[in-house]
């Protein structure tokens, strides 16, 4: 038995952190769900930035979008909206089998909004329409600006995967913006079922203290982040408000692990795969880590419900001269600043081709 299927056993769902037009094509991503156990899938600019700046593919769409008077980010919306639809109609039957728990694919908004939160707001709810899949997650940002769009968008019954979050206190801000959309849906009468995830951001921890901390400290500050997560999760899931709402037919927003490739070429290259397995959550995992865990990998021991040593362990990281709150918030805001520097580049790509494409026809 894959490795993959024992994760999903243990009741964590592995989501793809991917998506091209060729794996679409060629079936791969089908042959994944049914070889390596993917009940999901996410994307995020950077990818999409390189399926259309490293390939063809997108050539013939690029055109014909031209032809009819799209450019730039419309452009772009239009050739993510019909990759991610077909994505959610190869997963529609995992979301219908698991009354929608599974099966989900995200789409971000454009990053250029995660300090405009009116904004966000209209394009979630946008994007959501134009997609007309019932099991897809729109990606908005825990920033303080994208909190406010996360209660909206739930209250609007868009489902949300709130992303760029690094902490517990960012997960738990997530999850209050949540609740806060659920509670107001029940108050006014609406089905308090609309889905969401959480997604922490795990590897990008330990390339930030890479080689500011002892060596018996390497790569280990994500997992500790993680596992402090998760009890701050379980904590939240127990409590009297969560249990309101649940009693009145929400759904738990489930703690995704997001970013979870080893970044260290001297570490395991399926090593928070590893760490971080616990039932009630998803881990969204790239490509090459999905097949290494598929080909080679082992289950860990499940998370502890309590963080396990994860105190200890992150009180060593403050003796070792690591804020780990304020390093947090620098996080998110690198982490945002990443995302448009990846969608800039993006909108360029579609330019140069647009150029060419428009030429060319």
């Amino acid at each position: 038995m894959h490795a993959t299927q024992q994760l999903h056993d243990l009741g964590q769902s592995l989501w793809l952190d991917n998506i091209t037009r060729a794996l679409l094509d060629s079936g791969t991503l089908a042959r994944y769900l049914d070889e390596l156990t993917i009940t999901g899938l996410t994307s995020n600019p950077t990818i999409f930035d390189q399926a259309i700046k490293n390939s063809t593919d997108y050539d013939r769409d690029i055109r014909a979008k031209l032809q009819a008077g799209k450019s730039g980010e419309a452009l772009f919306f239009e050739l993510a909206l019909a990759d991610i639809t077909r994505a959610a109609d190869i997963f529609r039957p995992i979301f219908e089998r698991t009354a929608g728990v599974d099966g989900w694919v995200s789409l971000e908004v454009s990053p250029l909004l995660a300090y405009d939160t009116q904004t966000t707001i209209r394009v979630a709810k946008d994007l959501f329409a134009r997609a007309e899949r019932p099991n897809l997650f729109i990606k908005i940002p825990g920033t303080p600006e994208g909190l406010p769009a996360v209660e909206e968008a739930i209250f609007a019954g868009v489902p949300v995967n709130v992303t760029l979050l690094f902490s517990p206190a960012h997960y738990m801000a997530a999850a209050a913006a949540y609740l806060r959309g659920i509670e107001r849906r029940i108050v006014a009468g609406l089905n308090p079922n609309v889905g969401s995830v959480a997604s922490v951001f795990i590897s990008r921890w330990d390339g930030a203290v890479a080689g500011r901390v002892p060596a018996a400290l390497t790569n280990k500050l994500g997992i500790a982040i993680g596992q402090q997560t998760y009890q701050a999760y379980c904590e939240l899931l127990a409590s009297p408000r969560y249990r309101r709402v649940m009693n009145a037919g929400a759904r738990p927003q489930r703690l995704l692990l997001a970013s979870t490739g080893t970044k260290d070429p001297k570490a395991s290259d399926y090593l928070y795969i590893h760490a971080l397995g616990a039932p009630l959550t998803v881990n969204t995992i790239p490509e090459a880590t999905l097949k290494a865990f598929g080909n080679h990998g082992v289950v860990g021991t499940p998370m502890a419900a309590d963080g396990g040593d994860c105190a200890a362990v992150l009180a060593l990281f403050e003796q070792a001269g690591i804020e780990v709150a304020a390093l947090a918030a620098k996080l998110q805001s690198d982490g945002a600043a990443s995302f448009v520097s990846s969608w800039n580049e993006l909108m360029a790509v579609i330019l140069a081709k647009s150029a060419t494409l428009g030429e060319a026809g």
